[in-house]
């Protein structure tokens, strides 16, 4: 019996762990693109898996030249975000559509992935929804 109970709790915090995780792949606003995130050790990374305007778009945007002829599908955009209560933060995140690079954190509303890039006291958030 106490095993029992034992294994139903760990099972539903398991599920409650599940359903507050990041990990997975996320529609970026607006719909032009899939972000997936992935742990690598204790760091969330991002990269892009799905393009609207296909697979063979370029980073052309890159301000290093040798990287303009890589494909924008397979990129890591998000780097380095650590778990800091219901944020992950300081990480980075890409903007290949200007080739900028910004600070960097994210946190869930519901099922909702809010991702804000910033610039000293500027920033932006944007709303990714899950697949």
């Amino acid at each position: 019996m106490k095993k029992g109970i034992i294994g139903l709790m760990l099972a539903m915090m398991s599920v409650a762990g599940y359903a507050q995780s990041v990990v997975g792949k996320w529609v970026t606003e607006g719909g032009d693109s899939q972000v997936e995130i992935y742990q690598s050790g204790d760091k969330l990374n991002g990269k892009i898996v799905w393009l609207k305007s296909g697979d063979g778009k370029l980073d052309s945007k890159n301000p290093d030249k040798k990287l303009q002829s890589r494909k924008l599908v397979g990129t890591n955009i998000l780097t380095g975000l650590a778990k800091n209560g219901d944020k992950w933060e300081g990480g980075k995140i890409y903007n290949p559509k200007n080739g900028k690079t910004y600070k960097c954190s994210m946190w869930l509303e519901g099922n909702e992935l809010k991702v804000r890039g910033y610039v000293a006291m500027f920033y932006e958030t944007q709303t990714w929804t899950k697949k």
